[in-house]
């Protein structure tokens, strides 16, 4: 599997769990997990991950930097639902919690994904320049 394939794949997986995600806060989904605040951070982020995917299916050559930038800010708004939750301003049901984690174990090697990406990029450019 291509190293930009790999990128798409986070990329498309990430979007449709924060979509999921903000569909269950909204009351889509499911019923008593409703929450506004949360539903509407979730949807900005999955939809910040679409327009990064999109991007990214549009323009290979910048996808490593987009999947990088969408996926720090999906990651970072992450970690602030995690610290609401921490604080007790957050969702604090047990599948909250989970799914935040579900979240880590996905943005982290997303994100380490994509710097490697970018990186390679950076240095068969570097060669080429040389």
């Amino acid at each position: 599997m291509t190293c930009r394939t790999r990128l798409i794949l986070f990329l498309a997986l990430e979007m449709l769990l924060f979509v999921a995600a903000s569909l269950v806060h909204a009351g889509f989904l499911f019923a008593g997990y409703e929450h506004g605040r949360a539903a509407t951070a979730e949807g900005v982020i999955g939809a910040v991950l679409a327009l990064g995917l999109i991007a990214s299916l549009m323009q290979p050559a910048p996808a490593p930097v987009l999947a990088l930038v969408v996926q720090g800010f999906a990651l970072l708004g992450t970690l602030v639902g995690a610290f609401t939750i921490a604080i007790g301003a957050g969702p604090q049901t047990r599948a909250d919690i989970l799914f935040h984690a579900i979240l880590l174990l996905v943005l982290i090697p997303g994100v380490i994904v994509a710097w490697k990406a970018r990186r390679r990029a950076f240095l068969r450019g570097a060669q080429e320049d040389a």
